[in-house]
C-alpha cells in the first residue's frame, strides 16, 4: 500500500455566503405501482402522515432487483456511492442537474438532506440546537423560494429511486473545545438525538412550518426512509452510533480518512467512510471540497486561468479512484459532494464526467447507500471477511 499524505482530511464543506473559516454546506417522472389515475410513485391508497407533509406512498419504485448472493470465489460487482451534502436547491439548478444525469445513466445517489434547509428563515427560532444559541446555524437558511425548489427535487429525487438521508441541521464544527463548545465534535449521544428529532421534525411537519399549499407531501414515511446519516465536517462519529444504533439505522457516512477496502461495521452499523485517492503525488479525501482545498486553499473563487487544468486534475482523481478498486480489490468507492459552484463549478463538471465514462464499465453499479447495505447485508459473512483481506490496490485472486 502506498504513502498517504494526509493533507486534506477533513471533509467540511462551506456555504455560498459563509467564510472558509466556518464549515458548512451548499445549500422525470416515474412509474407508480398504484392503481390508473394515480399520480407517478403515489398509489390510491396513499396515507398522510402527521400535517400531510409526508405521506405513505407504498415501497419505493426504481429500485434494483432483490440482492444476488455472491458465490465462493465470484468477483463481486463494483459499487460506486455519489453522495450530496446538504442537499439543498439554492437556485443554481444542480440538485435537477444531477438527478437527470443519474436517471441517464441508470444511477441511484444519496441526498444528505439538512433539515434547515425545508425551515424558513422566519421560523428560525424553532432550532435549538444542542451547546448553541436558539435560532443559530453555521449554514444560512435557504429563501423561501429555495425552500419550496429543495422540496420539489427532494420528493422527485425519492421517486426516481435515490436516497433521503439527513446532513442533521445547524453544521456546527471545530474540534478545539475552548473555541468551538458548540461543535457536535462535542455533543453526546442525548443531544445528537435531539439533533435528529428536530430535522425529521423539520422534515415531517414543512407544511405547517412554511405555510405553502401549492406542493405536493414528499412521498414517504421519513421515519423509515432515514437509515444513515454524514455528519458535519465529520466529527461526532463516535457518539452518534449508539443513538443511530437505537433508531434503528444501518450505516452511518462520517468517517474520515477511510481507505478502499471492504467496509466493516463499527457499534452495530455499516461503516461507509470517505476514502484516500490518488490526487496529484499524494492522496486525500474523495469529497469536491478536499480536492479544491488542495487547488485553492481558502478561496472558492480562484483565478479562472487555472480552472481547465484543475478541473482535469479533479475528473483525474475520481478516475484513478474508480480504477484502482475496479481493476483491483472491487472495494465500493465512496464519492461525496456539495451543489456549489465552487472555483467556476468545476468539480461538479469532475463528477458529471466521471459518471459519464464509468457508466458503462462491466459490472459497474451506481447505487445509493441504502442500497448498497441491502447488498451487503444478503451476502455469507465469510465471503465479505475474504474481501476485506485483500488491501488497497491488491489483485483479487482466485476470482472469476
Amino acid at each position: 500500500m502506498r504513502d498517504v499524505s494526509r493533507r486534506g482530511m477533513l471533509g467540511l464543506g462551506v456555504g455560498a455566503a459563509a467564510a472558509l473559516s466556518v464549515a458548512g454546506c451548499s445549500s422525470s417522472g416515474s412509474s407508480g405501482s398504484g392503481k390508473d389515475g394515480a399520480k407517478p410513485g403515489q398509489t390510491t391508497q396513499a396515507k398522510p402522515i402527521g400535517d400531510g407533509s409526508t405521506e405513505y406512498t407504498g415501497k419505493q419504485p426504481n429500485q434494483p432487483p432483490a440482492p444476488e448472493k455472491l458465490e465462493p470465489g465470484q468477483k463481486p460487482p463494483q459499487f460506486v456511492v455519489f453522495s450530496w451534502d446538504g442537499a439543498g436547491e439554492i437556485g443554481n439548478g444542480l440538485f435537477p442537474r444531477f438527478r437527470k444525469l443519474a436517471k441517464d445513466h441508470d444511477a441511484a445517489m444519496t441526498f444528505f438532506l439538512s433539515g434547515l434547509y425545508v425551515l424558513p428563515e422566519s421560523k428560525r427560532r424553532m432550532y435549538r440546537p444542542p451547546n448553541n444559541a436558539v435560532g443559530a446555524s453555521d449554514i444560512e437558511f435557504l429563501k423561501d423560494k429555495n425552500v419550496k425548489l429543495t422540496l420539489q427535487n427532494v420528493r422527485e429525487a425519492w421517486l426516481e429511486g435515490h436516497e433521503i438521508g439527513t446532513h442533521f441541521n445547524g453544521h456546527f464544527c471545530g474540534e478545539d473545545r475552548a473555541l468551538n463548545k458548540g461543535s457536535v465534535a462535542f455533543w453526546t449521544p442525548a443531544q445528537w438525538d435531539d439533533e435528529i428529532e428536530q430535522a425529521m421534525s423539520f422534515v415531517t411537519n414543512w407544511k405547517t412550518n412554511t405555510g405553502f399549499t401549492d406542493l405536493e407531501p414528499l412521498p414517504f414515511d421519513y421515519s423509515k426512509e432515514l437509515v444513515g446519516a454524514r455528519t458535519p465536517c465529520l466529527l461526532g462519529q463516535d457518539n452518534l452510533l449508539p443513538t443511530a444504533k437505537k433508531r434503528g439505522w444501518r450505516y452511518d457516512a462520517s468517517s474520515k480518512g477511510g481507505l478502499q477496502i471492504w467496509p466493516t461495521k463499527k457499534q452495530g452499523l455499516w461503516d461507509f467512510p470517505l476514502q484516500m485517492i490518488p490526487f496529484r503525488s499524494f492522496e486525500t479525501l474523495s469529497m469536491d471540497y478536499n480536492l479544491m482545498f488542495n487547488q485553492s486553499k481558502n478561496s472558492t473563487k480562484a483565478p479562472p486561468v487555472n480552472y481547465p487544468a484543475w478541473r482535469q486534475q479533479a475528473t483525474d482523481a475520481y478516475i484513478n479512484g474508480f480504477k484502482r478498486a475496479y481493476e483491483t480489490n472491487r472495494a465500493p468507492l465512496f464519492i461525496g459532494n456539495h451543489f456549489e459552484q465552487w472555483n467556476g463549478g468545476i468539480y461538479m463538471d469532475a463528477v458529471e464526467e466521471t459518471i459519464k465514462r464509468i457508466a458503462d464499465e462491466k459490472d459497474v453499479r451506481m447505487v445509493s447507500f441504502r442500497q448498497l447495505c441491502d447488498w451487503l447485508d444478503a451476502q455469507d459473512p465469510q465471503v465479505l471477511a475474504e474481501l476485506r483481506g485483500f488491501g488497497v490496490g491488491q489483485k483479487l485472486t482466485g476470482r472469476s
